[in-house]
């Protein structure tokens, strides 16, 4: 069934969005807009031909199946207790929070509310960490026990150590350092740059040991999520193996070595007219397959429509896949890691509220 959605916000993320409802119809609906003045409002109508508003109790007479949430990080927590109140379901955009003492408050308000509340963190979603995770779940690694991934930051960075390494809420000591440099702009959200400019590059080391044993490297800098001259990179070792990129060595119940390449079917690239991902390959069978196939989504369309379909089963089903709770220690181990790379100390995060009792 089409899902139905109203999008508060607008701007470079808020657009994905906009382009996917373009790009599947037939699956998922914008009804209303909501931002902050009148005029924006006329822009965006004029501009997206939907229904738009400076008010939010207006486009919630469109009866949207739920609310996706595209503000500012200093004023998200003020939009979902709001949407909370009035009991919409939200799938937030933006971090739930910008510091700690939000981030457990807002965990009060949801219990206290009984919010409905998903998070889009979309990259574990993507065809190549889908298909990596898949590779890790049937076994060929073995138990995981380290990460290193220089591809993402932040609390993006952290959702994947967390599932890829099977993490729950354990506690963890991080250690970080900056380092700063120079690099040639080559691509940005505004587009290509072909002038030559050469911009700052801060560069993120940090650790995290947690108390399993277990442990997650980052390395990062900003550049990395567009750069043409700046690679992503990422390596996860267990006891019978590893994924090196594209690159996974593993041992037989024989315990000889084998070393297989993930493979990546994108049609179009050659000699046919279409162009979409189809698939991602491994040992001659597909780990990932496109949900949307032959949509001409990107890899990051794909995970953010993802997101949407699985919103669209949390409010039928009351099934979650990325609750409140996982975005809210996400969140903080990021923060944490910030305050690591800034101060040069070492932390130690500690159980937060949202943590199950059991845990």
């Amino acid at each position: 069934m089409k899902a139905r959605f109203m999008v508060i916000g607008y701007g470079w993320r808020a657009d994905f969005f906009y382009r996917i409802a373009k790009m599947l119809p037939e699956r998922f609906e914008i009804c209303a807009g909501v931002l902050r003045t009148k005029e924006r409002a006329r822009q965006v109508a004029e501009r997206e031909k939907i229904f738009a508003t400076e008010d939010l109790d207006e486009a919630l007479k469109e009866h949207p199946d739920f609310a996706v949430l595209c503000v500012p990080r200093g004023i998200v927590k003020e939009y979902l207790v709001k949407l909370m109140e009035k009991k919409v379901p939200v799938l937030c955009e933006t971090p739930p929070g910008k510091d700690g003492a939000e981030l457990e408050d807002l965990w009060e308000k949801a219990q206290e509310l009984q919010g409905r509340v998903q998070v889009v963190e979309q990259y574990f979603l993507q065809p190549y960490y889908a298909g990596a995770l898949r590779i890790i779940e049937e076994g060929y690694l073995g138990e995981v026990s380290s990460v290193m991934l220089s591809a993402l930051h932040g609390y993006h960075a952290v959702s994947m150590y967390r599932k890829l390494l099977g993490i729950g809420f354990e506690n963890c000591v991080i250690q970080g350092q900056k380092f700063v440099s120079q690099v040639t702009a080559t691509n940005g959200r505004g587009g290509f740059d072909t002038g030559g400019k050469i911009i700052q590059e801060e560069r993120d080391w940090v650790s995290l040991s947690f108390e399993n044993g277990k442990t997650a490297l980052m390395d990062f800098e900003g550049e990395q999520y567009f750069s043409q001259i700046r690679t992503r990179r990422w390596n996860v070792r267990g006891l019978r193996g590893e994924i090196n990129d594209m690159d996974v060595r593993f041992l037989t119940k024989e315990n000889l070595p084998v070393i297989q390449k993930i493979g990546r079917v994108d049609v179009g690239v050659n000699n046919n007219s279409e162009w979409a991902h189809k698939c991602m390959m491994f040992l001659e069978r597909a780990v990932y397959e496109n949900p949307f196939y032959p949509a001409r989504l990107n890899d990051d369309e794909i995970a953010v429509a993802s997101c949407l379909a699985a919103m669209k089963e949390y409010v039928d089903t009351g099934r979650e896949f990325y609750p409140l709770r996982e975005a809210l220690q996400d969140t903080y181990l990021s923060f944490e890691m910030e305050r690591a790379v800034e101060s040069g100390e070492r932390i130690c995060t500690v159980t937060k509220n949202w943590v199950p009792q059991e845990v």
